[in-house]
């Protein structure tokens, strides 16, 4: 089993009535997750760094400890990644793990060799949050019988540049990437990146979870297992003239319940409304798990019959100053801009 970018400790959604519950869910679903491991006879589980959202105290690593050390037949190999880097004097240090835990700490690349299995795992935890080196290019494991695994965190110019050519050239037999938070293949069955075990910021949108591999010879076979009980959903809703403010509501309610109530959503009206409709998007928020709501509708002003009703007066006159060329985007925006503002004053 594969995992990475857990966040333990990590609120989300940090204003949300549902945040506290959030925070639980993350610790939750680590639970359930190595839980799984134990019903599918993982042998070997590598955590890619960012267990933590920070640098761990010690209360946080016994509750990870006991979690790990209450599956003995399983083996652990552990990295600590930018956001909980393994500082010097940080807990990290001082813990000692059960013994089917491995902690490949941050003094220099490791090599941690499980027999029993037959596989040797390299690599190292940050001491710092960010590392700007591209140090996994140069590193290869040594010539044995045994199947080579590189456990790796980063992927961005500040958090060690990866490059999957050198990783090819590597010699690894599969390199557990950390550090990117959506499902990511570099090279297929070799170089991967599961994502996040949950989603922890509304741009994390897609489905969440691990990866299950199964090695065959020098070979393995990695499968995307959805494990994050919701994700977060980007959604538009197109309104007409016919809305109303509840109208609406009740729209974005019925197309919450369509994708899953348990989802978190980011909110965008888009289309043109009444141009007497002003909606409230704060009464559209209690629609669902929603995090925010964005109007971006416009008022259908049907242009001829509001200058024919408004001739002679400021805005009938304001859109004849707009005829007779064909405007840029720019005098479109100004027109609507500003025939909303005389609408409205004229209320």
């Amino acid at each position: 089993m594969h995992i990475a970018d857990v966040h333990l400790g990590c609120t989300p959604d940090g204003r949300a009535e549902w945040a506290r519950e959030r925070e639980r869910e993350l610790w939750e679903t680590f639970r359930s997750t190595i839980a799984d491991a134990a019903k599918q006879q993982v042998d070997l589980v590598l955590i890619a760094g960012d267990l933590f959202h920070r640098t761990p105290d010690e209360m946080q690593l016994r509750e990870v400890n006991y979690l790990l050390g209450s599956y003995p037949e399983i083996c652990f190999a552990v990295i600590a990644g930018n956001h909980d880097s393994c500082d010097p004097g940080s807990a990290w240090e001082r813990f000692e793990f059960a013994p089917n835990v491995a902690f490949l700490g941050r003094e220099g690349v490791e090599c941690i060799r499980f027999a029993g299995i037959g596989c040797e795992v390299y690599g190292f935890s940050y001491d710092r949050p960010q590392i700007t080196q591209a140090r996994y290019d140069s590193l290869h494991p040594e010539k044995n019988e045994y199947f080579h695994i590189l456990l790796a965190h980063g992927g961005d110019r500040d958090h060690i540049p990866i490059d999957p050519q050198a990783l090819d050239r590597s010699g690894f037999d599969y390199i557990a990437l950390g550090h990117i938070h959506k499902p990511t293949v570099l090279l297929p069955d070799k170089a991967v990146y599961p994502g996040a075990l949950s989603p922890i910021d509304a741009a994390d949108e897609g489905p969440h979870g691990y990866l299950i591999g199964e090695t065959h010879g020098s070979q393995v076979h990695v499968r995307f297992v959805r494990k994050a009980p919701r994700e977060y959903v980007s959604m538009t809703v197109t309104a007409n003239e016919e809305d109303t403010v509840l109208s609406m509501r009740d729209r974005v309610e019925r197309a919450i319940r369509s994708r899953g109530e348990q989802n978190i959503y980011r909110v965008v009206i888009s289309g043109q409304r009444h141009p007497a409709v002003r909606f409230d998007t704060e009464l559209i928020r209690q629609a669902g798990m929603v995090l925010d709501v964005q109007d971006r509708s416009v008022p259908a002003l049907h242009l001829d019959e509001l200058k024919e009703s408004c001739r002679g007066q400021l805005i009938g006159l304001y859109i004849e100053s707009f005829e007779g060329h064909e405007r840029s985007v720019v005098e479109e925006k100004a027109l609507q801009y500003g025939l909303e503002a005389l609408l409205a004053g004229r209320d």
